[in-house]
């Protein structure tokens, strides 16, 4: 069954509006932040995602190392089919998140758990691309019920190996996810167990990153 927990009707659920890269980590510039792209992977009616993605993104925006922007599966979706006709509409959308996650130095990844994998949309985003993710590290955060979607996680990690990145070992995961969350969609313990673990998660995020970009300067990678 999809274990994605539904929000009150409170808490908020746009997220800000992606936009093109500006160059922020780009390769050439080993002093600057390490670029981060959020894939938000459900496009559920009523998805809990947004939820956590903004807790995700106000505590990436108190870590200088790192630049974060969002890809959201749901915004617009991409095409569900891997035609290489696409209309003129959808060929101008791949386009876009084509541009934004080529730039990117690392991901991180929010998923929840259907039926013990993840949603089709993600592997949809992930399928239309490949060298974009190729030597860039990517961490995962998980929500759902009792799994935490802890298992979309493991089946997320065979994917990403075979795309040719490399999966951090941290990980952040909401066991019952609603709970955690009051009803304007603020985190109810802000400092403890879930902000600890974001960081652990940032900063192997961080030191693969600048690691694997300082790599493909040196040396561009032929996977």
């Amino acid at each position: 069954m999809n274990h994605e927990t539904q929000p009150s009707t409170a808490a908020p659920t746009a997220l800000p509006t992606a936009t093109e890269p500006n160059g922020a980590g780009s390769v050439g510039s080993a002093e600057a932040p390490l670029r981060v792209v959020l894939l938000v992977g459900s496009n559920r009616s009523g998805r809990f995602g947004p939820v956590v993605a903004r807790w995700l993104l106000d505590l990436l925006a108190q870590h200088p190392e790192l630049d974060a922007e969002v890809v959201d599966v749901a915004d617009p979706p991409l095409p569900a089919a891997l035609t290489d006709r696409p209309t003129p509409e959808e060929a101008a959308q791949l386009a876009s998140v084509q541009r934004r996650l080529a730039t990117a130095d690392a991901f991180l990844v929010l998923t929840p758990e259907y039926n013990h994998s993840y949603p089709a949309p993600l592997k949809n985003l992930l399928d239309w691309y490949r060298a974009e993710w190729q030597a860039k590290p990517v961490g995962f955060v998980s929500y759902g019920g009792v799994s935490g979607g802890l298992r979309a996680v493991e089946h997320l990690r065979q994917v990403f190996a075979e795309l040719h990145t490399v999966t951090v070992r941290e990980t952040v995961s909401f066991h019952q996810a609603g709970a955690h969350f009051d009803d304007e969609g603020r985190h109810r313990d802000p400092g403890g167990q879930a902000d600890a673990a974001a960081k652990a998660l940032f900063d192997q995020l961080t030191w693969w990153g600048l690691a694997l970009r300082q790599a493909r300067e040196a040396r561009p990678y032929g996977g």
